[in-house]
């Protein structure tokens, strides 16, 4: 249970690393005597960064102090409670107001998928033209978008991931050994539509997109071939247009140690203070972003472009460029070795059920499948 409880002097940033190691996307918050006092959600810390900019602050500040709850003796109701409220997770208290347990509604394989998968009309544009250069040697071989996580190419797997959310328009620029990609997509019979783009010279990141034709009359993601990002696009999409964003980001907070005590000087090179090993965050640009047609006019055409020369360009011209903010275990790159095997071991778990998590020492017996 300890992996799901917080406590309100805790910093945000520490919490959301939380949060994100234990994949169900909430903290229950408590005092040091147990009582129950709120809970926290990736939601929450969401909100918090698109209001403040940042993440400097405590969960006592952003946590939500309405919590629903029952008591250990209640315990044969948390099913009901659950489907009554729409809710994933119930902490169960004691007659003082510790927390004792938390239930999850248990998930099935594939069960969170079909809940969201409302049919969208929003096209995907997948930038697979560019020749790997940090996955070479493979890439000598096989060009990136056709290099297997598990027994499934990468891109394929991007696809299936926005496919089983009700997204089945697809748009692929292509250029290094596009004629392997090409073949692999005529033996394929996939249940989506599959447009393939082909450059003649590399463009970037966004360069290609001016040789669709196609006249676009809604939002249009955009995303690179060599990511999966653990997001709800119907919210991310009904985030877009609610903050009228030209161009969203989907940016993921990251988290890196500096491997060394950190001396910091003033003039004459004396030293002010010393920091042992500290721990940098940011908000690092994903390579996937939404965006309103109307912004790939700004493209030059038959030109080296990228993405983020499109979101710059669009600043410049005084359009509204945001992001949206994930957690770190949301975003897995596969342009990089060790994240190639992070990006395996991950997939590798996908669809295995989650199991209901209580304290064990508490004496509960778990809730019923559902």
């Amino acid at each position: 249970m300890d992996k799901y409880i917080g406590y309100p002097s805790m910093p945000l940033l520490e919490a959301m690393q939380q949060i994100d190691a234990g994949a169900r996307g909430i903290l229950y918050v408590v005092d040091d005597e147990g009582h129950l006092l709120g809970s926290l959600t990736d939601g929450d810390i969401r909100r918090f960064i698109l209001r403040t900019g940042g993440l400097t602050g405590t969960v006592e500040a952003v946590m939500n102090r309405s919590v629903r709850f029952i008591y250990e003796g209640e315990i044969q109701r948390a099913e009901q409670v659950m489907q009554e409220l729409h809710i994933r997770s119930l902490p169960v208290v004691d007659t003082d107001g510790c927390a004792v347990s938390i239930l999850f509604e248990e998930d099935e394989p594939g069960e969170k998928l079909a809940r969201t998968a409302e049919k969208s009309d929003i096209p995907v544009i997948i930038m697979a033209g560019g020749k790997g250069t940090r996955l070479y040697p493979y890439t000598k071989i096989l060009p990136k978008p056709l290099i297997p996580i598990g027994d499934v190419p990468i891109i394929e797997r991007i696809m299936n991931r926005f496919h089983q959310n009700g997204f089945d328009e697809f748009y692929i620029t292509i250029n290094y050994r596009k004629e392997m990609i090409k073949a692999y997509f005529v033996e394929q019979e996939l249940p989506y539509n599959i447009h393939l783009i082909e450059e003649e010279l590399p463009l970037g990141t966004a360069g290609s997109i001016r040789l669709i034709r196609e006249q676009f009359d809604t939002p249009v993601f955009v995303t690179n071939c060599d990511i999966l990002i653990d997001v709800d696009l119907h919210h991310l999409v009904s985030f877009h247009r609610q903050t009228h964003n030209d161009i969203t980001v989907v940016a993921s907070m990251q988290n890196t140690q500096i491997p060394y005590g950190v001396l910091h000087t003033r003039e004459h090179g004396l030293i002010t203070s010393m920091e042992e090993k500290p721990k940098l965050s940011y908000l690092i640009n994903t390579g996937m972003y939404l965006v309103e047609p109307e912004l790939f006019h700004l493209i030059p055409e038959r030109r080296m472009f990228h993405m983020t020369d499109l979101v710059e360009e669009a600043m410049r011209q005084g359009r509204r460029a945001g992001i949206y903010p994930i957690g770190e275990s949301a975003y897995l790159d596969m342009g990089q070795f060790e994240e190639m095997k992070k990006m395996e071991e991950r997939v590798n778990n996908e669809g295995e059920s989650q199991i209901i998590v209580s304290n064990k020492e508490s004496g509960l017996s778990p809730m019923p499948e559902i």
